[in-house]
């Protein structure tokens, strides 16, 4: 990973189930009394949250502070809206990664958590380009082939709509975002050293998908959120 030198602050969301990619958006509905208290404060500041995945083997502390992985991906809010009953719904957009130096302890009237962070390069350096462009069409052939064994009607449609008027970064980030994949799986796309080398593993993942020989549509509704 290439890590920038420059250092901030920043307000942490953590989360059981998912893992924000760069350059990609989520929508939230927040309405938990500490998340409502970071939004307040985002939205007073920088308006920068910075969404990062719970270990999977701590789920069961989500309550209070779990351990967190390192390395999550921060997002600036956009066309947020607050609702009568004090919840925030809004997206969050323009991510970018960043690696956790360490937490900084709180005081009584803050309820959330706040690290020190490192922001981090996610590199897609010209000589890649033929390469991820290839893995592209290896990524749809694999990802329209599950669609198929899961009897997903218009698998056609769906993969070739991801083919039309998206750029290769948002591609290969948008996809490992989508796919409903075990957490540890996607926590390790989102520590790949670039575009090329999170298309690789996410080639590989779904090769796995597609050797499996238990693998059947009743499978695939199961691991849907």
């Amino acid at each position: 990973m290439t890590v920038s030198d420059a250092t901030t602050e920043l307000m942490l969301f953590p989360l059981a189930n998912v893992v924000l990619f760069p350059a990609t958006t989520v929508p939230l509905n927040i309405f938990e009394p500490r998340y409502r208290q970071l939004t307040s404060h985002a939205l007073a500041g920088a308006r920068t949250i910075g969404m990062i995945a719970v270990r999977p083997e701590h789920l069961a502390e989500m309550s209070g502070d779990p351990p967190l992985f390192t390395v999550g991906c921060a997002g600036t809010i956009e066309e947020c809206e607050t609702l009568p009953d004090g919840r925030f719904q809004f997206v969050l957009d323009n991510a970018r990664r960043f690696r956790v130096r360490h937490e900084i302890p709180r005081d009584e009237s803050r309820l959330y958590r706040v690290a020190q962070v490192e922001w981090l390069d996610d590199p897609f350096p010209a000589s890649d380009v033929a390469a991820v462009t290839a893995l592209r069409r290896e990524v749809i052939a694999q990802f329209r082939e599950l669609l198929r064994r899961a009897r997903r009607e218009r698998s056609e449609d769906v993969s070739e709509s991801l083919l039309a008027g998206i750029g290769d970064v948002r591609f290969v980030n948008s996809l490992c975002q989508l796919l409903d994949l075990p957490t540890l799986e996607k926590q390790g796309l989102l520590e790949a050293n670039g575009v090329r080398e999170r298309v690789e593993q996410l080639s590989s993942l779904l090769a796995f998908r597609l050797a499996e020989p238990s693998w059947s549509a009743d499978d695939a509704d199961a691991r849907r959120h």
